[in-house]
């Protein structure tokens, strides 16, 4: 291995970390509001609320997110009502195709984590929020959400460490990430083997950051952790003593 070929490939792919970061943080933030809507259709006892939203989740978790993605870049266009819609301007560049496709198919998958943690809610929080007087929609935001967050954090986190992953793909359709920058050097340099080991070495470095994240953000959501924590911590001082 050239280790000062391997330095200046890491240098070389460091301006393309900003945009990956971008595409994942925005599309999981856009797709985690869409997918918590999603989630209450398919808890809905209206079936016209729940059949669109098993339909889409079907369907996007049923192809894969190349396939979409090319859909949405090269088919969006050939329809004119879309050229002329106000939604034009943001799908003819390739930023807005590839942040749409991976919040679309992040939403799918994020519904069903969130259904899960919704239905992990004890059916007895919920009737004690009723019975002091709470609105519904205050029992969603106060009892229902909070807790069902804090069920669904560790698979949510797993999410967006594949959404991390999934920004690869936008190098296909021309932007310049980590994985784009990567494919550039190897059409001049023919050196695959170390820029790959580079480019995944920064994806894993990344991906082991957001696990540290998610990983605080559990111990701060879940009040008997800390609780459990600070007992241990206890008994090790007076073992200790």
């Amino acid at each position: 291995m050239d280790l000062e070929f391997l330095w200046e490939t890491f240098l070389q792919l460091i301006p393309g970390i900003p945009l990956t970061l971008k595409l994942a943080f925005y599309s999981v933030a856009m797709g985690f509001c869409l997918a918590f809507l999603l989630a209450l259709a398919r808890l809905s006892p209206y079936i016209w609320l729940r059949a669109p939203a098993r339909c889409y989740v079907f369907c996007l978790r049923g192809t894969p997110l190349l396939v979409q993605l090319f859909l949405i870049y090269y088919g969006m266009s050939q329809f004119e009502a879309v050229r002329n819609s106000v939604l034009w301007p943001i799908l003819r560049e390739p930023y807005g195709c590839a942040l749409l496709s991976l919040s679309l198919c992040t939403a799918a998958y994020g519904s069903e984590i969130l259904r899960g943690g919704l239905l992990s809610v004890p059916h007895g929080a919920v009737e004690a929020a009723r019975a002091c007087g709470m609105t519904r929609l205050l029992v969603v935001r106060r009892i229902l959400f909070p807790m069902a967050i804090r069920q669904a954090l560790p698979a949510y986190g797993n999410e967006l460490i594949s959404m991390v992953q999934s920004t690869s793909l936008a190098s296909i359709i021309t932007l310049m990430d980590i994985t784009g920058i990567a494919a550039q050097i190897i059409s001049n340099t023919y050196r695959a083997l170390e820029v790959f080991l580079v480019a995944g070495l920064i994806y894993l470095l990344i991906n082991l950051l957001i696990t540290r994240l998610v990983m605080w953000l559990e111990y701060r959501l879940t009040p008997h952790l800390r609780a459990r924590a600070t007992s241990i911590d206890k008994k090790t001082l007076g073992s200790a003593h």
